[in-house]
């Protein structure tokens, strides 16, 4: 069964802190930082989401000592993208010129490079794609999916606070080192939703320009209606998942051993996967009824009136968008309740024992949209292994990744015997490094893409963005396009690496 082999990061080393942004917007610190997070990470000047993945995907290829002409599909999985006709091609043309630089033979010309998009699930639907190509006609051959984005939201906005930026490079093989994944069982979950969270293109009408030539990506979202959408969609791809299994729904959120979700923010996956084992309930037999009724009258709330929140016919959230009711949470009863239980035994071992492993590590990344799932399997990887935990194999895991308000995936993986050796590779720690604590001003000018009153942090040992096209003749046109440079970590002798 084919799965993961692999995982590396790349962080830039601009910083928020949480704490600080707090002050400087009169905000309550110690509600952000149970809900939110501590702190995130900002794209800098020379930095695209291009040079984001590729300096991910570098560190994979010297992590994991990957024959660079083994891998015949390189898949990128973004929502950040700048090019509407290239993706992972433009990724695998600065990893090619630097491996050739450093006396390695390029990516092979028969790789594979798709680009994927559906919000944050496109690095979930590259990853299906890299496995089914592996259980196929690249049964012979390595895969590597990145997952990369730049989540910038408009200041002064609700969003502004979950920002982030970074990027996580899977290796995937046909006979994996650390995780199997079993497509067989998974579950997958679509439905058009309108006005959840989008981009169209609309939004860079009279935008204003910045300094460093970059597109500011600004989605437009609504956001109860947005976590309305997070617990509806991943409710029915664990329904999916769940019918291709033998026993009782509910019973399954018991027996999983370990769940990784996407994370917007800190609180969303452990009050969606608390709604999920409510819908579970509310879908199951009598018992499953009574234990819902019993957990309702502890609450003091109307246990009819939750089922009905729960029922398969609710919610409507096309019809919410049409009536002007999307801002209004979806599942109010539900929610009652869910504030209730979070203070009872029920959610230390339904929830915090299922979701704390590696959770702590992902409160300094940030927002990462189609990165924060491999992120945080990656954390809980590292966490493992620095804790010695021999007990981890064979174990039972579930990740749940989710797109907007449109689709969402269940797949369900095994801990493969021997993963301590390739989670010791994880760079996790590292690539958080010694990163540069922002001030007000310069926050805010690296926002709004203006000049920063601070010395870049100088590149090293990653790719950059040289320079951006502005030739427009009729002999050649280059407008817009990003040409890129690798800086090494140290002055690169050729004659040296010629003699090696």
């Amino acid at each position: 069964m084919p799965g993961i082999s692999g995982l590396a990061l790349y962080l830039p080393p601009y910083r928020v802190n949480l704490a600080d942004w707090c002050e400087w917007n009169d905000q309550p610190w110690s509600k952000i930082e149970k809900v939110i997070g501590r702190s995130f990470r900002m794209r800098g000047p020379q930095q695209s989401v291009y040079t984001i993945a590729a300096n991910a995907v570098w560190r994979l290829i010297e992590a994991y000592d990957i024959d660079p002409q083994s891998v015949g599909y390189l898949a990128l999985g973004t929502e950040s993208s700048s090019d509407n006709a290239a993706g992972a091609v433009i990724v695998k043309g600065m990893l090619d010129d630097a491996l050739v630089d450093h006396g390695h033979k390029p990516l092979s010309r028969a790789c594979e490079v798709p680009e994927y998009k559906h919000a944050c699930l496109g690095g979930v639907y590259a990853m299906k794609g890299a496995l089914r190509y592996l259980a196929a006609d690249g049964a012979n051959n390595k895969a590597i999916v990145v997952c990369a984005d730049i989540a910038e939201y408009e200041r002064g906005s609700t969003g502004e606070p979950t920002q982030g930026a970074g990027a996580v490079a899977m290796l995937l093989e046909a006979k994996p080192a650390m995780l199997e994944v079993d497509l067989a069982h998974a579950g997958s979950d679509s439905d058009y939703r309108i006005a959840d969270f989008r981009k169209p293109f609309a939004r860079f009408r009279g935008q204003a320009p910045r300094a460093d030539g970059q597109m500011q990506d600004l989605p437009v979202f609504n956001g109860r209606y947005s976590t309305s959408c997070y617990v509806d969609a991943t409710r029915h791809a664990i329904n999916n998942m769940l019918e291709k299994y033998n026993g009782r729904r509910a019973d399954y959120f018991h027996a999983v051993d370990h769940v990784f979700m996407h994370r917007p923010y800190h609180r969303m996956p452990s009050a969606g996967w608390a709604m999920a084992y409510l819908f579970a309930l509310a879908d199951g037999d009598a018992d499953c009824r009574r234990e819902l009724r019993a957990y309702c009258e502890r609450a003091g709330v109307d246990a009819a009136e939750v089922l009905s929140e729960l029922s398969d016919a609710a919610p409507d959230m096309r019809e919410r968008v049409a009536s002007g009711t999307c801002g209004d949470d979806a599942f109010p009863q539900a929610a009652d309740l869910l504030r209730f239980l979070r203070k009872t035994e029920f959610w230390d071992k339904l929830v915090a024992d299922k979701l704390t492993l590696g959770s702590e590590r992902m409160c300094d990344l940030g927002n990462l949209y189609t990165a924060a799932l491999p992120a945080w399997l990656a954390a809980g990887l590292v966490e493992a292994r620095n804790d010695g935990s021999e007990l981890l194999a064979h174990q039972q895991w579930l990740t749940l990744g989710y797109g907007s308000g449109d689709a969402a995936e269940a797949l369900p993986m095994s801990v493969v015997p021997g993963w301590q050796k390739a989670a010791e590779r994880i760079n996790f720690d590292s690539a958080l490094g010694t990163p540069v604590d922002l001030t007000e001003a310069q926050y805010i000018a690296l926002h709004d893409g203006q000049t920063v009153d601070f010395e870049p942090v100088p590149a090293k040992d990653e790719f950059v963005v040289a320079r951006i096209g502005n030739t427009h003749t009729a002999d050649f046109c280059d407008k817009g396009i990003e040409y890129y440079r690798f800086v090494p970590a140290e002055p690169f002798d050729a004659m040296k690496a010629a003699a090696v």
